[in-house]
């Protein structure tokens, strides 16, 4: 299979994200367009752009920065919930249509704000049993036309699409990412999503979630093609294994003085939780799988992170490829210098 390499595009209503440089023009169109072009320029495919009620709205960012570049393929965040599926098949197809077929999906369950946007839901099962539909509808209309469909969750009765999404080779519409670590969240990535991303684990659990997901893919009758599997992770990468570390426990040093509030939406995730359950095992696991941010308020992506030189790195990476990782998403900050530093150093050795 093709490998995909993906950054991270922090679009954020305070500046200083994860690090990031805290100036007042962070998240401009020119910026987010300077870290877009960034990408395109130093071999990367494109970059995730998150999603969350009180950040700018993710699906007004990718189409922005799609009209500003020409190779960028955007991973657009989304929500059930946030939005209908009809709704959200019929703007990222005229999407998809506009750039040619550059549009990536990542469907999110997590918790998050949902009175403030009139949303509401509830446990666990209701959530993923409605995202299970959001993603059978969206997927449908994408590739049939006058759909009929009645759910629990969603309803669309003699529904087409227009524009069509791009057609190219084995590519029939926007290829859809999953998150999510719970037995719930699993059964909705084995038989409905494209591709699982999972968060920084070591070797170890990565390879154990890829085996599950393949046995409960072939237990619930899988109808689309294989499941594949992608990382988000935070990569930190010097010149010498040495700077590398210098700089990774500075950079927690400040974090722990800055006693960061951790997002409690965050700590209740499975998936969270497993991350930081980690640090029990030691602070560093594999190679160089570095622990310690989840102690000091690193959440998600920033829990984990991998540290060394870019051999180092790309050395543990192959290790994650080895065990069936075919999309990467990666980033660090500050966000624009990395994407040159690792784009430059990194890339090359990954593509090898």
């Amino acid at each position: 299979m093709t490998l995909q390499f993906l950054w991270y595009i922090p679009n954020q209503a305070r500046p200083g994200h994860r690090g990031d440089d805290a100036v007042s023009n962070h998240n401009s169109l020119e910026t987010l367009t300077s870290h877009a072009q960034a990408l395109e320029g130093h071999g990367w495919d494109g970059a995730l752009i998150g999603t969350g009620w009180g950040r700018p709205d993710t699906f007004t960012v990718a189409t922005a920065l799609a009209a500003r570049t020409t190779t960028f393929r955007p991973l657009i965040a989304i929500r059930p919930g946030y939005w209908h599926p009809a709704n959200f098949a019929s703007a990222a197809a005229t999407l998809d249509h506009l750039t040619g077929g550059r549009v990536l999906v990542n469907i999110v369950s997590g918790k998050d704000d949902l009175a403030a946007y009139g949303d509401s839901e509830g446990g666990q099962a209701h959530r993923y049993a409605r995202t299970k539909e959001f993603l059978q509808i969206v997927r449908r209309l994408w590739t049939e036309e006058n759909l009929t469909y009645h759910g629990e969750h969603f309803s669309v009765t003699d529904s087409t699409v227009v524009p069509r999404t791009v057609v190219r080779g084995e590519r029939r519409h926007p290829r859809l990412y999953f998150g999510g670590a719970s037995e719930a969240a699993e059964q909705v990535a084995a038989t409905e999503a494209d591709i699982q991303l999972f968060w920084g684990e070591p070797l170890d659990g990565v390879g154990e979630r890829i085996e599950r997901l393949k046995r409960l893919s072939e237990k619930l009758g899988r109808e689309h093609p294989p499941l594949e599997f992608g990382l988000r992770i935070t990569t930190l990468v010097r010149d010498t294994t040495e700077q590398a570390w210098a700089d990774a426990e500075a950079k927690v040093e400040q974090m722990a003085g800055n006693d960061t509030a951790r997002n409690p939406n965050w700590r209740a995730a499975v998936g969270q939780q497993r991350l930081l359950d980690l640090a029990a095992r030691g602070e560093v696991l594999d190679d160089n799988l570095y622990t310690t941010p989840g102690k000091y308020g690193g959440g998600g992506a920033g829990t984990t992170w991998l540290v060394g030189s870019a051999e180092d790195v790309a050395k543990s990476l192959r290790k994650y490829q080895a065990l069936g990782i075919t999309h990467f998403v990666l980033s660090d900050t500050p966000y624009l210098p990395e994407i040159k530093r690792q784009g430059d150093r990194l890339l090359p050795l990954l593509r090898e």
